[in-house]
């Protein structure tokens, strides 16, 4: 992916953007599947940049139970200053999902006061804010999920999110593990709920890619 294409830095010329990335003395590592990206037990400021591939914020309390926090793909962004609140003290880190390039900037990069007062600079200001309120919105619509009484329910309101953003056959951003981590559900259970839908004719399943037969 090219960074113009990445909604941070929309409306950024290529000439001002790879001034800014070394002005800002962004990095870009390349992870492999199941690699951490950043653990968020060590304090920093980074801002994270998936430029390419997906990963998931996977926080494991002490009894070393599982939950999925969050999903990225590309374009979107993270890090410990736009995280939730982490009081308890759970492990908390970002993995790749799949093989994935991530840039880091400085969070006090982006928000210092620009001595040039240049415009790119203010641009990416208001585009991270408008990425902010993306998150909000994938948090909100998390909770919906959560709020759900049954595995049934949390699927079904699931796939009608990915099949709305990605048509009525999409692929899943994850594994069935993961998935269940995300849902807060068991995994056999899930997969034999899974196995009844599809019995039920509400969806067609081959491994990742699943197809709604009808929305809901």
């Amino acid at each position: 992916m090219e960074y113009r294409e990445i909604n941070l830095f929309e409306g950024i010329s290529e000439s001002d953007l790879e001034k800014m990335i070394v002005c800002f003395g962004a990095r870009i590592n390349a992870f492999r599947e199941g690699e951490v990206i950043c653990d968020y037990s060590d304090t920093g400021d980074d801002v994270g940049v998936m430029l390419e591939g997906s990963a998931s914020m996977i926080r494991t309390d002490e009894n070393g139970e599982v939950a999925v926090m969050e999903l990225f793909s590309a374009g979107d962004i993270f890090g410990e200053v736009l995280a939730f609140s982490n009081a308890a003290g759970d492990s908390v880190k970002v993995i790749a999902e799949s093989d994935a390039k991530v840039m880091f900037i400085k969070y006090g990069q982006i928000t210092k006061r620009c001595e040039k007062a240049c415009e790119h600079h203010s641009r990416l200001v208001s585009n991270m804010f408008g990425l902010i309120a993306r998150k909000t919105l994938s948090l909100s619509q998390r909770i919906e999920i959560l709020s759900k009484k049954t595995t049934r329910e949390k699927l079904l309101y699931y796939f009608n999110i990915l099949a709305r953003n990605q048509g009525g056959e999409f692929f899943l951003p994850m594994s069935v593990t993961r998935l269940a981590e995300y849902i807060c559900a068991d995994r056999s259970a899930m997969t034999r709920e899974l196995s009844r839908m599809q019995a039920d004719g509400l969806i067609e399943m081959n491994k990742k890619k699943i197809k709604l037969r009808r929305t809901f």
